[in-house]
């Protein structure tokens, strides 16, 4: 099955209930999972994945609900504890016990879930351009609350959200790729774009990705407080786009200081979507910090 990375496998494996779609690639070195995050699929990783290739055994999935992977109905199923239970029976499936988990906003989310939730399976932790999900929703400022404010549109009730992005969803998805620090269209692959169009052009992606902020509010929320006492102790690297939204309502780095153990941090030229603007920076802050960790 021919996928958005170029040299990669892309097939669907059943993880529990829901089929999620998934790349891999590289044949020798410890595995690495890579997690896109909104308004995108795993095509984010089009240039970064081939070159971790080289040394990783690379595994590139679309989160439940975005690409091609499986849609199921309600709110709760979307939870980041549901996502990254997906990740963990996604490696089992394909023969990884300990891996690298790194992810990319939604991904990021997941991620950090996945490590904590599963801390025996996670060999480092890198998490891009977010800040944790219950500091962020119970410290809300002006400034981020302008910035992010898809988080509390897609979370209203169905099917308001759903209904006025499907009038003209690459106006609205477009309008979110542009709206936190990427200067326009162009800083996205060709071949890229046309992937997130595709996937987000089907209603049922629209309803999933709605249902994945709804979730956030309803559930996600209280998982996180329940566990603000607890940290993360395996190596941590958090990147963020210096331009980004978040770098300039946050100090990012100190977000995590008391959620991350064993934790370094690095800005990476370009804004929320640096990953497509910037890959060769991307590979730059990331590599090093995976080699180092084993």
């Amino acid at each position: 099955m021919t996928g958005h990375i170029k040299g990669f496998e892309t097939r669907s494996i059943l993880c529990g209930q829901t089929e999620i779609c998934v790349a891999t690639g590289g044949r020798t070195g410890p595995p690495v999972l890579l997690l896109h995050g909104f308004p995108q699929t795993h095509a984010m990783w089009h240039q970064v994945a081939p070159a971790l290739a080289a040394d990783y055994k690379v595994v590139a999935p679309d989160l439940r609900g975005y690409g091609a992977s499986g849609k199921p109905g309600g709110t709760e199923p979307y939870s980041f504890r549901h996502m990254a239970a997906d990740q963990v029976a996604l490696m089992d499936a394909l023969g990884h016990g300990q891996f690298h988990v790194v992810g990319h906003d939604r991904g990021g989310r997941v991620a950090h879930r996945l490590a904590l939730d599963a801390p025996e399976r996670v060999a480092s932790l890198t998490v891009m351009d977010i800040v944790p999900t219950h500091l962020l929703l119970n410290q809300l400022t002006r400034e981020v609350a302008t910035a992010y404010y898809h988080w509390f549109f897609l979370a209203q009730p169905a099917p308001f959200p759903e209904t006025l992005i499907g009038h003209d969803p690459d106006a609205y998805f477009e309008s979110c790729l542009l709206g936190w620090g990427a200067a326009q269209l162009s800083d996205f692959n060709p071949g890229a774009l046309a992937a997130y169009r595709h996937a987000w052009r089907n209603p049922e992606t629209i309803r999933s990705m709605c249902a994945d902020y709804r979730a956030a509010l309803q559930v996600d929320f209280d998982l996180d407080a329940a566990d603000l006492d607890r940290r993360v102790t395996c190596p941590s690297l958090v990147l963020f786009g210096a331009q980004g939204a978040m770098a300039q309502a946050y100090d990012v780095a100190a977000t995590w200081a008391d959620r991350l153990s064993d934790l370094s941090a690095q800005p990476v030229p370009g804004g929320h979507f640096f990953i497509d603007q910037n890959p060769a920076e991307t590979l730059a802050a990331l590599r090093p910090f995976l080699s180092r960790v084993g």
